[in-house]
């Protein structure tokens, strides 16, 4: 099986001086090269690396939870460990990865989908698990759906306002999250008629052959929830082709701040669009470059974190996200955000408005 290897290799003298060597850092990309999530993911991660001075190695698994523990297994029984192992607990890989972990002396870190309380109550404390970065899925599910009842017409009293919903995988802790959001934004709004939630596994194709059989069933939709962007645009896709017009006719929501979803979000194609959390491998390579700089995570507001890396986008912020893409180091300084000599009230300011100029 073909594994995809990008490496991002710095001289350790250029950032800690002669003498000092360059913490080396793997992360697992559970994504594919093909989704631009989880290559601006990677990108972002590398702009870090290179103001941090870390070694960084990113591996792909394509979505193979599999190749993600045959990659997890070379690294942490393999002759060449790297000091730092960053992963995903997609598709629950996490323990498995942690028993593996035991006795290597590589240290972990979790990034977007930490243990779950059931796999943490049966892991326990692990001095080699230094730390965890996840986002808001829960409200960003929420935040999107009340963004797009607040945005569709008022209805009648006692008229129904329909909606689609995609999610991505069944087994995918985002997928759950978001989707818990958007029930709960769905109990405060009783007008709003939930018709069908799908699983489209991410993909475009997939959204896009689901939401044609759904439109001939559910003729009056008129609002589209997705849990990323490629489910959005094949939903889109199918909506189009019946004749509707994507923000007019039926309102569309998406999360992720790719070129194309931002391109849309300008556009008007997309009402609601969510996004920032293609940041957390960035901010997390600034904790995991503190740690091994001898800073106490704990001390600067826990190693186990949720931030709201998750936000509402609108257009202005989308021309100020496409515009920064285009900047390799997308102009955010990472070695001044550390929290080595700062009091203990210091807390990161890892949130969106860090890209924003």
């Amino acid at each position: 099986m073909r594994k995809i290897f990008h490496f991002s290799l710095l001289l350790c003298s250029v950032a800690f001086g002669s003498g000092a060597r360059a913490e080396s850092v793997l992360f697992l990309n559970p994504g594919s090269t093909r989704e631009a999530f989880w290559v601006s993911y990677s990108q972002f991660m590398q702009a870090a690396a290179r103001d941090l001075g870390i070694d960084l190695q990113i591996q792909y698994s394509e979505r193979q939870p599999e190749l993600t523990l045959a990659q997890a297994r070379v690294a942490l029984q393999g002759e060449h460990r790297p000091d730092y192992l960053m992963f995903v607990n997609e598709q629950y890989v996490a323990p498995q990865i942690l028993r593996m972990a035991s006795q290597s002396g590589v240290k972990l870190f979790i990034v977007n989908a930490a243990l779950t309380p059931n796999q943490q109550s049966l892991v326990g404390e692990r001095a080699d698990r230094i730390g965890s970065l996840v986002p808001n899925d829960e409200e960003g599910g929420y935040l999107m759906m009340q963004e797009l009842i607040r945005l569709h017409p008022p209805v009648a009293p006692g008229e129904r306002i329909e909606l689609l919903a995609f999610s991505g995988l069944k087994i995918t802790p985002s997928a759950q999250l978001r989707e818990k959001g958007m029930q709960r934004a769905l109990a405060e709004h009783p007008q709003v008629q939930l018709r069908q939630l799908v699983y489209s596994g991410w993909t475009q194709e997939r959204a896009y052959e689901q939401a044609r059989q759904l439109l001939g069933r559910y003729p009056k939709v008129s609002l589209v929830w997705s849990a990323n962007d490629e489910m959005a645009f094949g939903a889109m896709r199918a909506f189009a082709e019946a004749g509707k017009v994507p923000g007019k006719d039926v309102l569309f929501s998406a999360v992720n701040a790719s070129p194309a979803a931002l391109q849309a979000r300008l556009d008007g194609r997309l009402s609601a669009l969510l996004g920032g959390h293609f940041t957390l491998g960035g901010w997390a390579l600034v904790e995991v470059h503190d740690h091994a700089q001898g800073v106490d995570l704990d001390q600067y507001g826990g190693r186990d974190r949720q931030i709201p890396s998750l936000q509402l986008i609108d257009r202005e912020q989308a021309r100020q996200l496409l515009a920064m893409g285009a900047a390799p180091d997308y102009g955010v300084p990472f070695r001044k955000l550390s929290a080595k000599g700062r009091p203990p009230t210091y807390r990161y300011p890892f949130n969106l408005q860090m890209l924003m100029h």
